[in-house]
């Protein structure tokens, strides 16, 4: 792991000498949690799994989960492994901060158990519309953030607002790795997919 650590800093240090670092670094999903068991990452986790089909009828009070759609039984069961994943593999987890809709907050509290609700994280305009700037500017800036020293920064959202801040495409409870560089820029480091955890817990779990 501290080897992997350095690796970071001479990334890091080698793309501060650039005009903009570079976009991706492209680690495999064991270097990720060595990262992870690290600190200092922030992680954009979508939603559990749901039923697709299931059309939202009523989205004015997010509140009440009713007219949304919702987690399946699978996608309640992600979310809970995914949570005892982090557990089992030491993984630091800071700030939880989640879209306010039912899908999102759920897996954030079955995962993680505490979560805060960000407006930010909530949906996502279509590209020319009025706030779409501003949108995009401030998902990148929560990329970006550097958490505290030791720590995770978990984002629970949407795949509109990933593709649109990153330019990446992710699963149902699959989640992207990010390095925070400040502002608005940040490295793209890979993707666990949602059923890489239980594999990766017998690989690097405790004995």
């Amino acid at each position: 792991m501290r080897r992997l650590a350095a690796t970071f800093v001479l990334l890091t240090f080698a793309g501060c000498g650039a005009a903009t670092a570079p976009e991706s670094v492209k680690l495999d999903s064991v270097q990720l949690v060595e990262a992870l068991q690290e600190g200092g990452l922030v992680v954009y986790l979508r939603h559990a799994a749901t039923d697709r089909l299931q059309e939202e009828t009523n989205i004015s009070n997010l509140e009440n989960c009713e007219g949304q759609r919702n987690l399946t039984a699978h996608g309640l069961e992600q979310a809970r492994v995914i949570g005892r994943a982090f557990r089992a593999l030491e993984i630091p987890v800071g700030g939880v901060l989640s879209s306010e809709y039912c899908r999102t907050r759920q897996t954030a509290e079955l995962a993680f158990a505490h979560v805060d609700l960000e407006p930010r994280l909530t949906g996502f305009p279509n590209k020319g519309a009025p706030d779409y700037d501003e949108r995009l500017r401030q998902t990148r800036e929560l990329l970006a953030r550097i958490p505290a020293a030791g720590d995770n920064t978990i984002l629970v959202g949407h795949v509109k607002n990933i593709e649109a801040a990153a330019r990446i495409s992710i699963e149902e409870g699959e989640l992207a790795v990010f390095e925070p560089l400040g502002a608005t820029r940040f490295r793209d480091l890979g993707r666990i997919p949602a059923e890489a955890w239980p594999q990766l817990v017998r690989e690097l779990g405790p004995a």
